[in-house]
């Protein structure tokens, strides 16, 4: 097995919310060589610098955590911009990898690449039985083929290609962007901002009925560790939980935690998405043995100390 932390790895994204945790986990493990590429020095969607990207930072491994992301509503505004930046930052990632003869890559990909009627706990023999979700698909579809070149490079050229399908993350220096954000920093912003302007209630967005799995971004961060270290396979991995909650009681949580005593109400002329998410994480104890280590009242908890410590700033 390679011992990873002697050797060059490079970090797409690695200024960005997972990165910036992945990168100080790494740093932490004992990895000397990280080289972590800043978007305003390398456009990795144009070809001539994915080329000097590698060309600079001679990597042995790449981690490719760069993406467009968002929320339900960023999806529904920009669904070409989703998919087609995801899709091509990655694919010509992989391409030049191979190029510059890169020893291995883990590839993110996203838990939105699941069929919308995906039986609950999301095995992943399920990812190619049905459509995504309507209102992130393109999102979904773009990092799905990620997987596809991974296993089409694997058998044509033998490369080392891993794909990881990470659940809903949260934690310390994610986007709290009401227009941008995921379910968990908006919340709580809007229970914060609702405090402190003594407002007596807060509009949540869909019904609440549908549930999520929640992943602290430093677990996260520690299963890619795990997974460059110890998994070298063509299948892709769930990370996770393997427990989920509802909106409306996450909700509920959040109020309660950020110490909003206001009413929640529920604006059901918005999308609820997907009506379940919950990996089957059995294969990543299993594989490279992985297990997320906090619980989801532990992480919202440190998640609400970094924001008001950062005087509500809406991005890390």
């Amino acid at each position: 097995m390679t011992d990873w932390n002697e050797r060059r790895v490079a970090i797409t994204g690695g200024g960005g919310f997972l990165g910036s945790a992945l990168t100080a986990g790494l740093q932490a493990a004992g990895y000397r060589h990280l080289f972590v590429p800043r978007q305003r020095d390398y456009d990795l969607m144009q070809t001539a610098q994915v080329e000097r990207f590698y060309a600079d930072a001679k990597p042995d491994a790449v981690i490719h955590l760069a993406a467009l992301a968002g929320g339900i509503g960023a999806n529904m505004r920009r669904p070409g911009d989703f998919f087609y930046q995801n899709a091509i930052m990655g694919i010509q990632l992989i391409e030049y990898a191979r190029r510059a003869g890169v020893e291995k890559v883990v590839v993110i990909g996203t838990v939105c690449a699941y069929p919308k009627f995906t039986p609950a706990p999301f095995r992943e023999e399920e990812l190619w039985n049905g459509y995504p979700e309507e209102t992130n698909a393109p999102y979904g579809l773009a990092k799905k083929m990620l997987l596809v070149q991974a296993q089409a490079y694997r058998q044509q050229y033998g490369m080392n290609v891993i794909y990881l399908l990470p659940a809903n993350l949260y934690g310390p220096r994610d986007n709290f962007d009401l227009e941008t954000s995921h379910v968990i920093p908006a919340l709580i912003r809007k229970c914060l901002d609702a405090k402190r302007a003594k407002r007596p209630e807060i509009a949540c967005w869909g019904s609440g009925a549908p549930s999520r799995e929640f992943l602290y971004v430093d677990d996260a961060a520690e299963a890619i560790r795990l997974a460059l270290q110890g998994y070298d396979r063509p299948e892709p991995v769930n990370v996770g939980t393997g427990r989920e909650v509802t909106i409306k009681t996450l909700a509920e949580l959040i109020a309660k935690l950020t110490g909003f005593t206001g009413r929640l109400t529920w604006d059901t002329s918005r999308p609820d998405g997907q009506p379940r998410r919950m990996l089957d994480t059995t294969r990543a104890e299993q594989v490279f043995g992985f297990r997320a280590s906090t619980s989801l009242e532990e992480g919202l908890k440190r998640t609400i100390t970094w924001y008001e410590a950062m005087g509500g700033r809406e991005r890390g």
